[in-house]
């Protein structure tokens, strides 16, 4: 994979903005994990690559995670020591999933260790396992995980590619750039792959082109439109195009046509990046789809501008109803925490004493300023409970009594309403320096003033999209592939159905099947017959596009 090259070596000779129509062996459009996966192996196959995305920088949503990624059984897994198997995770999905999609299923647990070795076989791309346990309690479960993350990626290896990278969510929603020190989480994975992916000399970079339509000639699909800052232009591919853009999240319109709660004010989604563009075009030649009212869902804070921030990992409070009552264990993997939210009668709130200063006993993505959000109303402070109910609207009895009860499940360690801690998941987040009692999970509301913070349904991103196979081939109405387009990521319908199995599952499956896309193009058979001529352009050295640099 490093194509003859040093680690020293230049990643590209120039920063420019191509324009205007151009032909490439393949087009991937979308920028995040799955997207740059694709990008990489196809160019290091020798293949004259191309990446349009739609902003002016790369990463989407994965840029901003914690880059997780869900790939069993490999040698990262073995390295640490867990005993991790390709077994082990066909068990425990066949015990979430059944038999829905288990041609997709074998697939993925088949082609993830390949995937990881080939990865890590070019010295730009690290991984190494770290602590954060699956979801759910099933055969198969790694309660310490088995999900791995990239090593931190120092700037400086990265040099003039740096500005293309989206900077953590934070810092991006206020227009920053990166802080100084390496990237981590998402914004090293994404860094990772578009390193290694330019320096094979085979990858062009095009920022600001949106894709709005498949190019089709003889049932083929040939190549895409894209809307661009010059104009609209056509790029062409020999080989094929590979959809990972993520879903339709951004989307209000969709979201109601296909009937996902939530809004695209709260998802975690880059704004403006996801809006169901790539799904519509598929859907106009033919494509089919499915789940298209599911979504990777998370409990959300909301926040002073009407946005939300991804919540998980509670240390403490407990979450009620508009009705004053407890509804779940609020220490659930946080799509299952979604799914009891979609559920419960709104609002809900999120309902916390001073133990912790006024801070939020929880992790929110983007860190919440709690000054801030008192100021503007959707957290709210009194000295009793009675008067917190009163403020945000539901019975104080109710209230008092729900904390009452609680605080007595503190003090035994046992939650006989929603069994918070009994799980190793439930624990992985908890802080036994502020849990005076037998359960770390459990934590008395006993110290006012009292604290209630809004909740709202988030997400990570839809989850429903076009119907792919096992080489991530779109497929028809039919069930039949359409020539040269494949999908991947949150672009496409997830083989995981309504379960979300454990942390970076998303990112895992979108890696795996844009990887299995690229090796199709690369088969005999995915080949037009006539046309478009196929081969790479063989010496063509990377080029990608700068947006302008940011504070």
């Amino acid at each position: 994979m490093r194509d003859g090259r040093t680690e020293g070596d230049a990643t590209h000779d120039a920063i420019r903005e191509p324009t205007g129509d151009a032909i490439h062996d393949v087009i991937v459009v979308g920028s995040g994990a799955g997207a740059m996966t694709g990008a990489l192996m196809a160019a290091a196959d020798g293949l004259d690559t191309v990446v349009l995305e739609r902003t002016a920088l790369l990463g989407g949503t994965s840029a901003y995670s914690g880059a997780a990624c869900w790939l069993p059984g490999t040698q990262v897994q073995e390295r640490a020591g867990l005993g991790d198997s390709t077994d082990a995770a066909r068990t425990y999905l066949r015990a979430l999933v059944g038999d829905t999609g288990p041609d997709r299923r074998e697939a993925f647990l088949r082609h993830a260790p390949e995937l990881v070795a080939r990865l890590e076989s070019d010295p730009a791309v690290e991984f190494e396992w770290r602590a954060f346990p699956d979801y759910v309690a099933a055969p198969g479960r790694m309660d310490a995980g088995r999900s791995f993350v990239p090593r931190d990626l120092p700037q400086e290896e990265l040099g003039d590619l740096l500005p293309l990278v989206r900077p953590a969510v934070d810092r991006d929603r206020a227009g920053q750039g990166h802080p100084d020190g390496p990237l981590t989480a998402g914004r090293a994975l994404i860094g990772r792959l578009l390193l290694a992916a330019t320096r094979t000399g085979n990858t062009t970079v095009r920022t600001g082109h949106r894709v709005i339509g498949l190019v089709t000639e003889h049932g083929r699909v040939t190549g895409v439109e894209a809307e661009t800052p010059q104009g609209t232009v056509t790029v062409r591919a020999r080989r094929g195009v590979l959809l990972a853009a993520g879903g339709f999240e951004g989307d209000d319109a969709l979201r109601t046509e296909h009937g996902v709660p939530g809004a695209a004010a709260w998802t975690m989604a880059p704004p403006g990046a996801t809006t169901g563009d790539l799904l519509r075009a598929a859907v106009r030649i033919g494509a089919a789809t499915d789940l298209l009212d599911e979504a990777w869902w998370c409990p959300g804070t909301e926040r002073p501008d009407g946005s939300a921030a991804f919540t998980l990992g509670l240390r403490g409070g407990i979450v009620v109803d508009a009705a004053g009552r407890r509804f779940a264990n609020e220490s659930l993997p946080y799509d299952r925490m979604g799914r009891a939210l979609a559920t419960a009668q709104a609002p809900a709130h999120l309902i916390f004493d001073s133990r912790e200063g006024g801070g939020l006993p929880a992790i929110t993505v983007p860190p919440a300023d709690p000054e801030e959000h008192l100021a503007s109303g959707v957290w709210v402070k009194a000295d009793t409970l009675p008067e917190l109910a009163e403020r945000i609207g539901v019975p104080a009895g109710a209230l008092t009594d729900t904390v009452a009860r609680f605080d007595g499940h503190a003090a035994t360690g046992t939650d006989p309403d929603h069994h918070r801690g009994e799980d190793p998941y439930d624990r992985f987040f908890a802080d036994t320096r502020n849990a005076p009692g037998p359960n770390p999970c459990l934590v008395p509301l006993d110290r006012p003033p009292y604290y209630a913070a809004r909740l709202v349904l988030a997400d990570l991103g839809t989850k429903g999209g076009l119907r792919t196979d096992v080489h991530a081939r779109v497929l028809d109405g039919a069930g039949d592939p359409i020539p040269g387009l494949y999908a991947a990521g949150n672009t496409s319908a997830s083989f995981t159905g309504r379960v979300y199995p454990g942390p970076g599952v998303p990112i895992g499956t979108g890696m795996v099947f844009a990887s299995l896309a690229v090796r199709d193009m690369t088969s005999p058979g995915a080949l037009p017959a006539s046309g478009i001529t196929s081969g790479a352009t063989g010496g063509a050295r990377s080029t990608v596009t700068a947006p302008p640099a940011r504070d």
